[in-house]
């Protein structure tokens, strides 16, 4: 259920992005929603993000940039071991320049670049370019 929700609120936001919209609202939530729009900040594909009433079903309002091309979530559970998220990075993004793959570990969630110099694996939540 919970990879569902992160897909349906990425496609929501992949939407909006291609409409020219520079707000969209994603409903329901969840912490993992909130963590991979932080590294989407981060990154510099959002400008701003703000989680409202989190405690009940609540809702985010997310500043989109122009710069988000596709973004998804892995709906099957996928395991990576740390040495081999490059060879995955390779195989799942369009290119070398750009993107990001989002991975839950034991450190929390973390894009292929921190998991990376970290040394740990986890499992692929998805990603996006």
């Amino acid at each position: 259920m919970g990879r569902r929700i992160l897909n349906d609120a990425l496609r929501s936001m992949v939407n909006a992005e291609k409409r020219g919209k520079a707000m969209v609202e994603l409903k329901p939530i969840s912490n993992v929603i909130s963590s991979f729009l932080h590294i989407m900040k981060h990154r510099g594909y959002i400008k701003d993000f703000q989680v409202y009433d989190p405690h009940r079903v609540g809702r985010i309002t997310v500043e989109l940039q122009g710069r988000l091309n596709d973004c998804k979530a892995l709906t099957y559970r996928q395991d990576l071991k740390a040495k081999d998220i490059e060879a995955y990075r390779l195989r799942t993004l369009p290119t070398n320049q750009w993107g990001y793959v989002v991975i839950t570990t034991p450190d929390g969630v973390l894009d292929h670049e921190e998991a990376a110099k970290r040394n740990v694996g986890g499992q692929v939540l998805g990603y996006f370019h």
